[in-house]
């Protein structure tokens, strides 16, 4: 069904059909009579079927289609060969996959849409067919079974062929081992990728994407004209400084033409003449600097002319990158060079603006008007006197895409811009000024401990972000990390200890009215209900009730005969919080129905349970915590719950808060109990350590409230501190980030529209695949990452390294790390992203099914190189 509402239909030979198909044939066969299905045979589908065709159309019909294509899968079974008919005949029968063959009645009956209808009748049957303890024979669940079956039995099926349907829906985990098959044999990078925006293009162009195969000497042969191509120009001691760090060095410059495509290579002179040995020649350095350009991704040629030199070219790509500058030596080698590629452009291409021909002197630059101070129409090259006038040529192909890459450089500089905000402009690197890799160790903490001075807080947040935190020391390390604690400090904050008593004291106070209340509505309905009963024989007193207000919860005077006795519990004190505790669990309240409850006290208005006189009179000395609670909750003298009530709604204000705080508190115990249920740490006593700092959390911010997703968010701070106080602290510290990532914040559209950015320059190819597949560069799928910080993406381990990494980054290289994460994600499964043609919702189950399986170590390397590597392009701007 889930693959139906995603793909609008469903392969005949999905995966879940074929598990579908052999689930509900299981039902079908238990308990099944052995004389219903037939002594002999061996297929008890096909018998019962066919003696419910006996009596049943719709199950006749069946049976004679599915009779036809067993005789076609036998057919097909024993034909021998080899004569020309008999293979002809062989290849219009449709092939059918063994699995299929083995439910082949149940499949059959569930495309031709009558599956529901026999299995109705087999229920309403069941007597004549199964034993008493059959699934059919149960009142209850045959009836159940034959209803799921009906919208399957609804839905389209297909046998249309897609690219990879052999292997119909695979899983993600399927998809990841067929990559890595695949990937053994051939190249991991993508053969068609386009390279990304990066810095090293600047400097080494392609470097060898067509390295020389089988030997470096036949590459630099195939720079001449030969069999394959044709040398359109060639010149020799054309400079390239391939990095910004060392002199320019000459080399031979080529321009090649094949059928389809033209290629300007340029390989240094020291390969053109087998000067470094015979035994370097083949790792020599050289390599790296030589270059392989398809002209059919150049945009632009940027030509500078110089009066003491013969020109300089500068090609530009569709992405942007401007490739090293190449340097021709004097004597008009540079328009001889645009000569012939303008030749060779044509006819498919040309050059815009196209050269001039100039009667006995050939090709020469177009004039300008307004740029050339003297009005010479001779060439540049042939006066090198007159003055130098650059020129930008456009290299046009009219079928091409290319006004996508003209775009693309005309706001480059307003890309980078923008991409200048995410990272910090200062690289960090991991191994000066020493070895960050191995992490904030044990030894380096206690180090610091002991003398603040030895370590600054910018060496400890390297170490923290290229290896992370000692697992042993997380406890003590995170509160500093989220800035409970500055570094520095070594005393514990009891000011934040006392203000969180405080606000558990205030919130527990007007749980108690909020359980009390619901515990008189509920009294009030039944006895009104119970007084509807009785009357039912006097019309005029149902039809008065019933012209009463029509919320029976108000009501609430009616069924005061109904509390007699009123609790008389003493308030038993709750002894103060210690260190690395929580409050301690109480017994449960039957009015509630919750198991987190505590009984309440009618008279005090405050939890029988609650903080003592000492705890709860704590005098608010946190300057940063703003306790918003209504002053009747904490009264001088003991006030009946019902006068706190009669007082809270004629106060409209209080009113409003205290409904505000029973929506909020209903919402938090249904996700507490939900929470990470799985994990060991959450036995109850620990949920309701979540509960209460959920709880006063919300209180502080009640202008906000509860929102789903808060609850992972402080999961994993409580299984790491295991102390409330330290948790509800550091929750509030992180919540002041990740507040505005909830739909009452924006910072999640900010999010998208950054992750936009990033793909479409660094990996331009996938982001071309999401805006041709039905356009989800709206990256809607990286919503529940952005909003948990990947906490649903990996096992708990994962989330400790991947979180305090994310915190230590805001100084170290990147206040938006999570981004990169994200776009490492996406990087890391590129190839099968492509290979898959994944539209929006492939990506998105594929995603969901690798949950929990990512390598996590592998996207932390590739998430630091990615924010490194937008450094160093902003950097080289």
């Amino acid at each position: 069904m889930e693959e139906a509402v995603t793909r609008k239909f469903v392969h005949e030979d999905s995966s879940h059909i074929v598990s579908f198909c052999a689930a509900v044939e299981a039902c079908v066969l238990h308990g099944l009579k052995r004389r219903a299905a037939g002594f002999l045979r061996s297929n008890k589908i096909a018998a019962l079927f066919m003696k419910v065709g006996k009596s049943f159309a719709p199950a006749e019909e069946l049976c004679r289609k599915a009779q036809e294509l067993e005789q076609i899968t036998e057919s097909k079974r024993n034909q021998s060969l080899p004569n020309q008919d008999s293979l002809r005949i062989l290849s219009r029968l449709p092939s059918l996959s063994p699995q299929v063959v083995r439910n082949l009645w149940i499949r059959t009956a569930l495309i031709e849409k009558v599956l529901d209808k026999i299995v109705l009748y087999l229920v309403e049957n069941s007597s004549k067919f199964y034993e008493k303890e059959a699934i059919l024979m149960d009142p209850v669940d045959g009836p159940i079974l034959a209803s799921l079956l009906v919208g399957p039995c609804a839905l389209e099926y297909t046998k249309m062929k897609t690219a990879d349907h052999f292997w119909t829906d695979p899983s993600a985990d399927e998809l990841v081992q067929r990559h890595r098959i695949h990937s053994g044999h051939c190249r991991q990078d993508s053969p068609t990728k386009r390279p990304a925006l990066c810095i090293q293009k600047r400097h080494s162009s392609n470097s060898m994407e067509e390295r020389p195969s089988p030997s470096a000497r036949d590459y630099v042969e195939s720079l001449h004209q030969n069999n394959r191509a044709t040398l359109l120009f060639g010149k020799n001691n054309v400079l390239v400084q391939p990095r910004d760090d060392m002199e320019a060095i000459p080399g031979y410059l080529s321009l090649h033409q094949t059928a389809h495509i033209m290629t300007l290579k340029w390989t240094p002179n020291q390969l053109m003449n087998g000067s470094v040995g015979d035994l370097d020649y083949e790792h020599s350095v050289y390599w790296d600097y030589a270059m392989t350009i398809r002209l059919e991704e150049i945009v632009y040629l940027h030509c500078h002319q110089q009066v003491d030199t013969g020109g300089t070219v500068v090609l530009v790509s569709q992405d942007g990158i401007q490739r090293p500058p190449l340097r021709f030596p004097r004597g008009g080698h540079l328009l001889q060079f645009l000569s012939c590629l303008e030749n060779g452009l044509l006819p498919h291409g040309q050059l815009d603006p196209p050269l001039w021909s100039q009667r006995g002197k050939g090709k020469v630059f177009p004039k300008l008007r307004n740029r050339c101070s003297q009005g010479s129409s001779d060439s540049v090259s042939d006066k090198e006197e007159d003055e130098a006038t650059d020129y930008v040529f456009r290299i046009l192909f009219p079928n091409s895409q290319s006004e996508f890459g003209l775009a693309y450089c005309r706001h480059l500089s307003t890309v980078r811009t923008h991409l200048s905000a995410l990272v910090n402009h200062t690289i960090v690197t991991p191994d000066a000024p020493g070895d960050a890799l191995g992490g904030l160790t044990a030894e380096v903490w206690q180090r610091f401990l002991q003398d603040c001075t030895a370590y600054k807080e910018q060496e400890l947040l390297r170490l923290v972000y290229f290896g992370g935190v000692d697992p042993s020391l997380r406890k003590e390390v995170w509160p500093f990390l989220l800035g409970h604690y500055q570094f520095g400090m070594s005393e514990v904050d009891e000011q934040v200890r006392a203000c969180y008593e405080q606000t558990m004291s205030e919130w527990l106070g007007c749980e108690a009215i909020v359980r009390q209340r619901e515990k008189e509505q509920h009294a009030a309905a039944l006895a009104k209900c119970s007084s509807i009963s009785a009357s039912v024989d006097n019309p005029s007193t149902v039809q008065r009730m019933m012209h009463r207000d029509s919320n029976v919860f108000e009501s609430v005077e009616e069924v005061e005969q109904i509390e007699t006795e009123p609790k008389s519990e003493e308030a038993k004190p709750v002894p103060k919080i210690p260190n690395g505790g929580g409050l301690p669990n109480v017994a449960s309240s039957p009015d509630s129905g919750h198991p987190s409850s505590r009984n309440f006290s009618v008279t005090s208005g405050t939890s029988d349970h609650s903080l003592s006189t000492e705890d709860s009179t704590v005098p608010d000395t946190n300057p940063k915590t703003t306790i918003c609670a209504p002053p009747q909750l904490a009264p001088a003298q003991q006030i009946p719950v019902k006068a706190h009530q009669e007082e809270l709604e004629a106060d409209d204000p209080n009113q409003e808060l205290l409904d505000m705080y029973t929506i909020n508190l209903h919402r938090i115990e249904k996700d507490v109990q939900r929470c990470d249920r799985n994990y060991w740490y959450f036995t109850p006593a620990n949920l309701e350590k979540l509960r209460n700092i959920m709880c006063s959390y919300v209180w502080q911010h009640l202008e906000i409230g509860y929102v789903q997703g808060m609850c992972d968010l402080l999961a994993p701070l409580l299984v790491i501190l295991d102390d409330e106080t330290m948790a509800f602290s550091c929750f509030t510290e992180l919540m002041k980030r990740m507040n505005q990532n909830f739909p009452h914040g924006g910072a999640m559209d900010t999010h998208f529209a950054n992750m936009r950015s990033l793909i479409q320059i660094l990996d331009s190819e996938i982001f071309e695949l999401m805006h041709q597949n039905g356009d989800y560069t709206h990256f809607y799928f990286c919503y529940r990452w952005f909003l948990l910080d990947l906490k649903r993406e990996l096992v708990y381990d994962d989330v400790f390294a991947v979180w305090e990494t994310i915190w230590a980054a805001k100084d170290a290289s990147s206040g938006h790390f999570v981004l990169f994460i994200a776009l490492a994600l996406v990087e890391v499964y590129r190839d099968i992203i492509l290979e898959n043609n994944m539209d929006f919702t492939d990506i998105i189950k594929f995603f969901n099914e690798m949950a929990e399986h990512h390598n996590i170590k592998q996207i932390l390397t590739l998430a630091r190189d990615l924010v490194c590597k937008v450094q160093t392009l902003i950097e080289n701007k």
